[in-house]
């Protein structure tokens, strides 16, 4: 079931930034747990970087935490992504996603999130070297 609303989405060139939003209804936006996530074409998604309520967040690894920035509008309902230092390889469709929680598993700095129940539709960014 789609709840959350992605934007942002384009195609870049190596080195740039991009900032994606989402937005959602206001109890899934105040659902404990909100993350953004994404998939190449034949991969598995994967988790980028999550927020909770209290404001903790979590990045997927060290390499995503230097360049990306998790951050939520709770005026808005929104979250966001701001992404920098755009690298080919973050080539994917990028979702949002809530859930109750728990949020993540983290481990010497690499965090896996779990499985999200309410998702968007997605947006695309594309990444040219």
């Amino acid at each position: 079931q789609e709840q959350w609303v992605e934007s942002g989405g384009e195609s870049v060139q190596e080195g740039e930034s991009l900032k994606l939003s989402c937005a959602a209804s206001e109890p899934t936006f105040r659902q404990f747990c909100v993350a953004w996530f994404r998939q190449a074409p034949g991969e598995e998604r994967e988790g980028v970087a999550a927020m909770d309520r209290n404001g903790l967040i979590r990045y997927r690894n060290m390499d995503i935490k230097d360049r990306f920035r998790i951050s939520r509008d709770w005026a808005k309902k929104s979250l966001y992504l701001q992404m920098n230092s755009l690298k080919p390889e973050d080539t994917a469709m990028y979702y949002c996603a809530s859930d109750p929680g728990p949020c993540w598993n983290c481990q010497d700095g690499n965090c896996q999130l779990y499985h999200y129940k309410t998702w968007g539709q997605g947006t695309q960014v594309t990444v040219s070297s």
